[in-house]
């Protein structure tokens, strides 16, 4: 939860900055974040693989196995950073017009989009690396990294926002050159950890091993995670192109909310990662009644915090609007205002499938059901609903946000019969030489 928290301050941060430069910067950068959120989505459904198989294979008390699996999916991230850095850097314009057709949002939002464009070979392999490191027990490191990469960010971001330091005002700008260097200080920590651990350590000769059948495993979990993940995030993409093309107000009012709803998801995600890795690490020992106990608690554990967190968002609310009433257009704060009431409920519905599809059924190895179940609800249902309301039935913006707001309550009774079939509790271990 204290990880998830800091990685929100990250991004509170730049929002909040980003306030002082222009509503304009503030749209580009949360429209821009939707590419980059892809690649997050990717990074974390390879987590997710490493993750499980690392606390089962720990629970096992097979650490050559663990190190074998953390060197393969290092290896892979790395690939798909150069794909992504590649695309980002090289047509930022044109992704930016996936989402918006503002002259001026398309022209920061691809400036920004160029320079964060190098983080992307850095953040991948920290993402990794601290997965493993959570999977196995080991909080400590992920959790001051995230605390020194916060500071390096708001560091770097002011002084770059505000031209500190005899350095120039750079806008948009400084805020994506303040994630690179926060994104480099991140790997720096891990490779010195790695040095010098007597755990799991990242091993250059893994990095580059054959896998075989061990690949095969992670494919098998990983792929059907990335492809949920991805899934999902094109869906969020979607529905942030639907509400860009509505207008500049919805795309600033959007960005707030999401950042407020992110607040109060925070113990929510945390309890679902914390559910993967108990539930991964009892399937290892064979514990199968264990596990699916582990999982009844954490899900009546995720009901209760989530509704502590409506209460929350509801509470900071007035204090919101008072902060961005003299940064946003006065249609913005009307939206604004509707939009934090409607995420609280999208908050208890987004708590309970995160706690059961990327908790539980990931942790029992069963992450293709979330592939499935994602992949028809968002683009069957969700999607082409958002998009009726918006642009056939012509709702009022309001409207359109609130048919998209209903997205988790969707899929939920599919999720709850999976999960009380319990046939995604699965030890998927092997014994290895």
């Amino acid at each position: 939860m204290i990880q998830n928290l800091i990685g929100t301050l990250v991004n509170i941060a730049d929002t909040v900055m980003l306030g002082y430069v222009s509503q304009t910067a503030m749209s580009a950068s949360s429209l821009a974040n939707q590419f980059t959120f892809i690649l997050f989505c990717l990074y974390y459904g390879m987590a997710t693989g490493a993750s499980v198989l690392c606390a089962q294979y720990w629970g096992k008390g097979d650490k050559k196995t663990v190190e074998r699996i953390l060197g393969l999916a290092e290896r892979i991230s790395l690939i798909v950073s150069f794909v992504f850095f590649v695309i980002s850097f090289s047509v930022p314009a044109t992704i930016m017009k996936i989402f918006t057709s503002s002259p001026d949002t398309i022209a920061a939002g691809s400036e920004y989009l160029r320079v964060i464009s190098f983080s992307f070979m850095f953040m991948g392999f920290s993402q990794v690396f601290m997965s493993a490191l959570r999977s196995i027990g080991k909080i400590m490191l992920p959790s001051v990294t995230y605390i020194v990469s916060l500071c390096v960010n708001v560091i770097c971001n002011a002084t770059f926002i505000f031209g500190l330091f005899g350095f120039p005002k750079l806008g948009v700008t400084g805020v994506a050159l303040g994630t690179v260097i926060a994104r480099i200080t991140e790997v720096l920590i891990c490779l010195i950890y790695s040095l010098r651990s007597s755990d799991v350590r990242f091993r250059i000769k893994y990095f580059f091993a054959k896998s075989g059948i061990l690949f095969q495993d992670f494919m098998k979990i990983a792929t059907p995670a990335v492809i949920n993940d991805v899934v999902w995030s094109l869906a969020s993409s979607a529905f942030a192109a639907i509400l860009g093309h509505i207008g500049d107000d919805m795309v600033a009012a959007n960005a707030v909310a999401v950042m407020v709803v992110n607040i109060g998801a925070i113990a929510c995600r945390g309890f679902a990662n914390a559910t993967t890795i108990i539930v991964s690490q009892e399937l290892g020992k064979d514990n199968i009644e264990a596990a699916r106990e582990y999982g009844k608690r954490m899900l009546r554990i995720t009901m209760v915090v989530s509704l502590v967190g409506c209460v929350i968002i509801l509470a900071l609310r007035p204090l919101i609007l008072d902060f961005y009433r003299d940064k946003l257009t006065e249609t913005a704060i009307y939206y604004l205002g509707t939009f934090i009431i409607m995420t609280t409920w999208r908050l208890v519905g987004e708590g309970i499938n995160t706690c059961l599809i990327c908790g539980c059924f990931r942790g029992g190895g069963d992450s293709r059901f979330g592939m499935i179940i994602d992949s028809l609800f968002m683009w069957l249902v969700a999607v082409p609903l958002t998009f009726l309301a918006a642009y056939v039935l012509k709702l009022p913006p309001v409207w359109v946000y609130f048919v998209m707001t209903l997205d988790e309550f969707e899929k939920m009774p599919v999720v709850f019969i999976h999960y009380i079939r319990g046939k995604w509790l699965t030890n998927i271990t092997r014994d290895f030489d």
